[in-house]
């Protein structure tokens, strides 16, 4: 493999990859792990679950490398593939509680608007609280971009379900917020550590 004065660049990763060579793989994972296993966080019960998920999700990477095909971004298919490992761990340990009979929200947050004041760690935090079933299906949806069609596909529930679930962790986040200080009418109240 032909090292570049900066490191590899990506292709010549996922073509050392694609031939098993362990250097390539090895910088591959120092590469992406970190970014995967905020990923995992989302999705998994606790650190040490998010950690194993990362593993095994790039287990199944270098076992597919050969099937990525230069179409999209590179990230975009290893994520896809650390979705789906984390979801089949919920799903093995029967954790998310995916509720079919749901009333909607009254009203819609303003996530970019709220964003002008409120920091992605503190946004991720808040998530966090949600129960499970609502946080797989949120963190699918309006984090990494799944249509209801595919969550459904995805978790084995219906297209309704998935919006029912999307609309109540809505909701549920709107609770957190206002609870935590955040005015949703784009204004923070008081949102300042104690001194």
């Amino acid at each position: 493999m032909k090292l570049r004065i900066y490191g590899p660049n990506e292709q010549d990763l996922i073509e050392g990859c694609r031939r098993g060579e362990r250097q390539a793989q090895q910088l591959l994972y120092d590469r992406y792990a970190g970014r995967m296993y905020s990923v995992c966080l989302r999705y998994a019960r606790n650190p040490m679950e998010a950690e194993d998920i990362v593993v095994i999700a790039f287990t199944k990477i270098f076992e597919r490398i050969s099937q990525y095909r230069g179409e999209g971004s590179f990230e975009g298919w290893i994520r896809r593939i650390t979705v789906n490992e984390a979801l089949s761990a919920l799903r093995r340990n029967r954790t998310m509680g995916i509720e079919a009979d749901l009333d909607s929200a009254d009203r819609e947050i303003d996530y970019q608007q709220l964003s002008d004041h409120l920091e992605a760690e503190d946004l991720i935090q808040i998530i966090e609280k949600l129960p499970p079933g609502y946080r797989v299906v949120f963190n699918m949806y309006a984090i990494d971009g799944y249509s209801h069609k595919e969550i459904a596909e995805a978790l084995g529930i219906s297209e309704n379900t998935s919006k029912s679930q999307l609309s109540r962790a809505r909701a549920v986040l709107q609770k957190l917020l206002a609870e935590g200080g955040w005015d949703l009418e784009k204004k923070v109240i008081s949102h300042e550590s104690p001194t």
